[in-house]
């Protein structure tokens, strides 16, 4: 069974960092893209970056790449996602998953309860 646990959200300035953890468990993991995804009041839930089972690729949505970096680490079970130059419509809650698809249209399997990340002066 699949399991996500994220940590790490809070709230922060514009224009300032935060690392997203999320712990993983599950062996079908080994063999899956996981990635994250957000979804802030009243909006859709927005695909971010995914990165395969073996950590080597990565992919970003236009509306986060250059400013965010997704990371895994297999032997720690755990993935990060670094947020740097953050903004206000960065505010969400945002969630690690299982990644079916991405890209254009993104489709999710499991994911975990999420973490609350609030930009705001």
């Amino acid at each position: 069974q699949v399991q996500f646990v994220e940590s790490g959200g809070g709230l922060v300035q514009p224009g300032g960092s935060l690392r997203l953890s999320c712990a993983f468990s599950g062996r079908e993991l080994d063999y899956y893209a996981i990635g994250w995804f957000r979804q802030a009041p009243g909006k859709e839930r927005e695909g971010l970056s995914c990165i395969d089972a073996s950590g080597d690729g990565t992919y970003y949505s236009d509306s986060v790449k250059g400013r965010f970096t997704i990371s895994r680490d297999n032997t720690k079970n755990t993935m990060y996602l670094q947020m740097n130059s953050l903004k206000p419509e960065d505010t969400a809650v945002y969630y690690c998953a299982t990644v079916v698809k991405y890209g254009s249209m993104w489709e999710f399997g499991s994911w975990g309860q999420g973490t609350q990340v609030t930009v705001s002066s």
